[in-house]
């Protein structure tokens, strides 16, 4: 029985991954190292920290992981500031739709639980879930299944009566290995990624309750 449909939040809910990318690569450059836009999608869904010592270690960064996350924070407010938050196409009629049909919604991001909150109220959608999980919150990021499972505990639902919506590999890795059933969103505005989602859509136009409730019957074990 689906009790609830858990989100990610970057690349499904906000379209911020262009700011993380932007970030890092002034910060990059600063360093004298320029790397692929490729080599930033492989830390899509997992947490600052994860990302900064795992690019201390292959890029040979001379800072502390600390310093590099404060600084990648600043110069994404910049770049808020200047663009502003952007939802994902079609997200906020989704869980409008969502949740008048009665679903219990909630949050899975790795991303700080300011940032969270701030950004769902920012584009009007934050009081629209019942419960909001951060990655600050767990031992290990995404792709291990810790933020979905904290989620699914505080729902007070079973993880496998749950589906959640992710749009990175990580991520959807995270879902799978929660025992999860997994809608992957593929954004037509980015590269193709490898998902190990049950159902990869590329819209959210068409997708509301009933096809959610189709989706998790055809998929829960």
């Amino acid at each position: 029985m689906l009790e609830a449909i858990i989100f990610d939040m970057d690349g499904v809910l906000i379209d911020s991954e262009y700011s993380y990318f932007e970030a890092k690569d002034s910060i990059l450059k600063d360093e004298g190292i320029i790397v692929p836009s490729s080599y930033h999608s492989k830390f899509m869904g997992t947490s600052y920290l994860y990302t900064w010592e795992t690019m201390k270690k292959e890029l040979g960064l001379t800072q502390s992981a600390d310093t590099y996350i404060k600084e990648m924070i600043n110069r994404r407010e910049e770049i808020i500031k200047r663009d502003g938050i952007k939802p994902i196409k079609g997200a906020q009629d989704l869980i409008k739709r969502l949740k008048s049909a009665g679903a219990k919604l909630a949050v899975a991001s790795s991303s700080p639980l300011t940032e969270i909150e701030k950004s769902l109220t920012e584009i009007g959608i934050y009081t629209d879930f019942s419960i909001i999980t951060s990655g600050e919150e767990v031992e290990h990021s995404k792709p291990a299944p810790d933020v979905y499972l904290l989620a699914a505990k505080r729902l007070g639902v079973k993880p496998k009566n749950c589906i959640a919506i992710e749009d990175s590999p990580n991520g959807s890795i995270a879902v799978k290995k929660a025992n999860m059933v997994g809608i992957g969103f593929a954004n037509p505005d980015y590269p193709t990624l490898n998902l190990v989602s049950d159902v990869v859509v590329n819209t959210f136009s068409n997708l509301d309750y009933a096809k959610c409730r189709a989706i998790y019957q055809q998929f829960a074990k």
